[in-house]
């Protein structure tokens, strides 16, 4: 077994988990340590059993060294008549101290969530106004001529020659006439008659588009026009224009589309999982490429009833304000939303911070802490509901004002997994679970990663280049951190987002464009907190985020295929929980541990095959 170069270190991490697992075996018998050969004596006298604390799994009837890695082995408590639950762990002060144990109350408060979506600006559908031709005619003059040009209420657009028009004019000309030589009759109804004409053709006129005042010229010149302005029923951009001059019309000929940008859409993506979040009359924030830094505020006026089931996302309407225009149709835009969930009725809802609950699959463990036995944890399975930043709002399973462990939750769950206890990873019991198998390619794991994320169809081959300058900046960050270099690490990954804004998600198919938006957001949060950490320990920490968020976009998107990208995994990294990273090369080079620990971890997968790939699951590397 090889932890490091450093003889030193290797000594001191195998004291260390050492000292751990004695301190709970003599917790859990009630006693303290006396001495270290006393204590070494009772556990060699009352063990029968004796086991890895690496390495769960393996039970030997006498002391000696792990098969499978080489640590001495330990005692394992031989004693059936621990009547505290199967699911109950009892822990000294000593033992908690070396644990890390630290809980926290559950409680009652606001639950605050950020969630960031994009999407693109797009014209008022309601203030969209198609100009088409009211009456058949020949445009011999366009007053307005190209398209994206302003309009307003009453300005010509085009003069139109028309036989009918030409005959409407004269017609009501004559109506006039012969009303007022009508006016001395003595017959009511001829003179009514006469007013109804009149009428009739000012109406007739105003629906073939002529206003008022042009219709009250017409009588005032007492003479009718051969041609007739056609003017802008509103104030508005043009959109498209389809007429030139000379054209002859129909009825109905579609002429000009113009739009009032005074108020615009925003349609934005909302994520199946986010959809609690978003509610009518939320305030949205959001900033465009144009006028980046700049916030642009909107509400929530519409949510599309149909879940789009090729990028699992609903379409959300957001009234956005434009009087001077500065916003246009067609913009992409990154938005914030500020969500909260109040609770039901008067009450607020129940919450825990994030790192409380040990998550597989459908089941959520935490560990509670008796509060009439301190130092007795037990776990317990709940419902969680959405998660609030650093909160899980919880919907079943725990009380206001119990305490659940928030540290150390998962070095609680292996010593029940040594006791053949129940926990999160043991559900029903009995025989540890495998523990600390540097060796093992993870396929179970890996194909669910895979079913969870689908590759999309026609990505072009300019794209993936494109990515693969995104995939270089991580693998930047990824080796910076395996040499605990944390300025390169940090300057590596500010440069992510530029990279991103770089890629021209224009090349994208239709499907690709919702998820491409989810990638672009997510990686940015992810590299930017790594380029904002305050240590390498949570550069460490914050770097696990950012890869799931890499490697789901490579599957997603993939890549050119120029460098080969390689799924290494490390078990022991996040407290034990396991996670990934990405590599271009075949050996371990651990950047959650670098030089502590640099070979900690295997290769499970070949995501990237690459003129250089070797076959997956070859590097079968303990530390």
């Amino acid at each position: 077994m090889q932890i490091t170069r450093n003889p030193w270190f290797r000594r001191l991490a195998l004291a260390a988990a050492l000292l751990f697992t004695f301190v709970i075996g003599l917790s859990l018998r009630g006693g303290a340590p006396e001495s270290e050969h006393s204590g070494h004596a009772a556990g060699e006298t009352e063990a029968t059993v004796w086991t890895c604390s690496m390495h769960p799994q393996i039970q030997l009837p006498k002391p000696g060294q792990c098969p499978l890695c080489g640590m001495d082995l330990i005692p394992l408590k031989s004693s059936s008549g621990d009547d505290l639950g199967p699911r109950s762990l009892r822990l000294s002060p000593a033992a908690q101290k070396i644990a890390e144990i630290q809980t926290t109350p559950v409680t009652r408060q606001s639950a605050e969530m950020t969630l960031r979506m994009v999407g693109k600006l797009e014209a008022d559908e309601t203030r969209v106004r198609e100009i088409s031709a009211w009456v058949p005619g020949r445009i011999d003059r366009l007053h307005v001529d190209y398209t994206g040009v302003h309009v307003r209420f009453g300005e010509k657009l085009f003069d139109l020659y028309s036989p009918e028009l030409y005959s409407a004019q004269e017609e009501l000309l004559q109506a006039i006439r012969a009303s007022d030589e009508l006016a001395k009759s003595t017959l009511e109804s001829t003179r009514r008659s006469a007013a109804r004409t009149i009428h009739a053709v000012r109406e007739r006129l105003r629906l073939w588009g002529l206003t008022a005042g042009q219709i009250e010229e017409i009588e005032r010149r007492g003479a009718p026009s051969d041609h007739i302005t056609i003017v802008a029923p509103m104030s508005g951009v043009v959109l498209h224009k389809d007429a030139v001059e000379g054209t002859y019309v129909q009825t109905g000929t579609h002429v000009y589309s113009i739009a009032d940008l005074s108020v615009l859409w925003l349609k934005l993506d909302v994520y199946e999982s986010d959809l609690a979040w978003v509610k009518l009359g939320l305030a949205v924030e959001f900033e465009t490429d144009t006028y980046r830094g700049e916030k642009f505020k909107g509400t929530v006026a519409f949510i599309d009833p149909m879940l789009n089931e090729q990028s699992r996302s609903i379409k959300v309407r957001v009234n956005v304000k434009n009087p001077a225009g500065r916003l246009m149709p067609g913009m992409f835009a990154r938005a914030v939303v500020h969500a909260t969930i109040t609770g039901e009725g008067e009450k607020l809802p129940l919450v825990i911070p994030a790192s409380a609950p040990l998550v597989t699959g459908t089941r959520a463990v935490v560990y509670v802490e008796d509060p009439d036995q301190p130092g007795l944890f037990q776990g317990r399975e709940i419902v969680l509901g959405p998660r609030a930043g650093e909160f899980f709002v919880v919907r079943e399973g725990l009380q206001e004002g119990e305490r659940v462990v928030t540290n150390g939750s998962f070095k609680i769950d292996s010593a029940l997994q040594i006791l053949a206890k129940k926990s999160m990873m043991s559900p029903e019991g009995g025989a540890p679970v495998p523990g600390h198998n540097h060796g093992s390619s993870s396929s179970e794991a890996t194909a669910e990663a895979q079913q969870q994320v689908k590759e999309i169809a026609g990505i072009p081959e300019e794209f993936r280049i494109q990515l693969d300058d995104v995939i270089a900046l991580y693998l930047k960050v990824s080796t910076a951190l395996s040499h605990d270099d944390l300025d390169q690490a940090k300057a590596a990954a500010a440069d992510i987002r530029p990279a991103l804004l770089a890629v021209d998600h224009g090349l994208l198919p239709g499907p690709g464009h919702a998820p491409w938006g989810k990638v672009q957001t997510e990686i940015t949060s992810a590299s930017e907190a790594v380029a904002a950490a305050a240590d390498i320990k949570n550069a460490r920490h914050l770097f696990s985020d950012l890869s799931s968020r890499m490697i789901d976009a490579i599957r997603t998107f993939r890549a050119s295929g120029r460098i080969p990208i390689l799924v290494y995994h490390c078990p022991m990294a996040m407290g034990g929980a396991g996670a990934d990273w990405l590599q271009s090369t075949v050996g371990t080079e651990n950047p959650y541990y670098g030089s502590q620990m640099l070979k900690c971890g295997s290769q499970t997968e070949t995501l990237i095959a690459g003129p250089r790939a070797e076959s997956t699951g070859a590097d079968h590397t303990n530390h």
